[in-house]
């Protein structure tokens, strides 16, 4: 099944080399189209039977599915110059595209079309992946899915709710990374070297993940369960508390989403 990713970038070439790390579609099937040749030349360098064009419409042609992961005020141009078929998949990646706005740029009004968010850790096959979808059957969403469960976790969404669980998963990786990053800081002023404060603090997240996966804990009972009474954590947790932390993470989530209403 022959796979067309259009766009190189971040999340494009994400994609690809998940695709190509993954099991549901051929390496020799992928095609991926960017206007310069540089990112291109790194894929095909990492996987050589990948194929690499400039042309946007030599690498949709014939393709099953097609990625768009192209800036959003790129789309309604790349989609018009592609003429898709109605019997191609379209899996869109633009942020804030609509699926309303997606159909105004094809030519067929029942055309099957996914609207996903992937997060940055798709290239090491670990993103949580959001997916909506129109007008698809069940085997094209099972397709899907299979492609990007290969690639981590996923999780089908409306189309309404998607803004604020990017906001969560897509964002979210940023806002973890502050977190660290502030953590090494501190370490570092207390002696411990960046290196070993990134160690401690990726070991320790993965710890805090599968609690919340595996063991489905309630964040706030894990939080009362480490927080003995006169001991170190609560009076960390109430500077947390007292500098703002809890509002300042909610205020930056619904900064993300109310930018992804009016953005585009």
């Amino acid at each position: 099944m022959k796979t067309a990713i259009i766009g190189a970038g971040n999340m494009g070439g994400a994609i690809a080399r998940g695709l190509a790390l993954g099991t549901v579609v051929n390496t020799k099937d992928i095609w991926v189209s960017n206007p310069s040749q540089e990112k291109l030349d790194r894929l095909k360098e990492e996987f050589p039977a990948i194929n690499i064009t400039n042309s946007n419409k030599e690498a949709a042609d014939e393709a099953g599915y097609i990625f768009l992961a192209v800036k959003p005020q790129l789309v309604g141009t790349v989609l018009q110059e592609l003429k898709l078929r109605k019997n191609q998949v379209l899996v869109s990646v633009a942020a804030g595209i609509m699926f309303n706005q997606l159909y105004g740029y094809v030519s067929h009004p029942n055309m099957p079309m996914f609207r996903i968010v992937p997060n940055t850790a798709i290239r090491i096959l670990q993103s949580m992946t959001l997916i909506a979808k129109s007008n698809v059957t069940g085997e094209q969403c099972k397709t899907l899915t299979d492609m990007l469960n290969g690639m981590g976790q996923t999780m089908h969404i409306d189309e309404n709710h998607i803004n604020a669980a990017t906001s969560l998963c897509s964002c979210g990786i940023a806002y973890l990374m502050k977190y660290v990053q502030a953590c090494v800081q501190a370490g570092i002023e207390s002696g411990i070297c960046p290196a070993d404060g990134k160690r401690l603090m990726a070991q320790t997240l993965q710890g805090a993940a599968c609690l919340l996966e595996k063991l489905e804990v309630d964040p706030a009972k894990e939080i009362e369960a480490v927080c003995t009474p006169g001991g170190c954590t609560i009076l960390g947790i109430n500077a947390l508390d007292h500098a703002g932390f809890p509002s300042a993470v909610i205020n930056a989530l619904k900064a993300s989403m109310s930018h992804q209403l009016y953005a585009f």
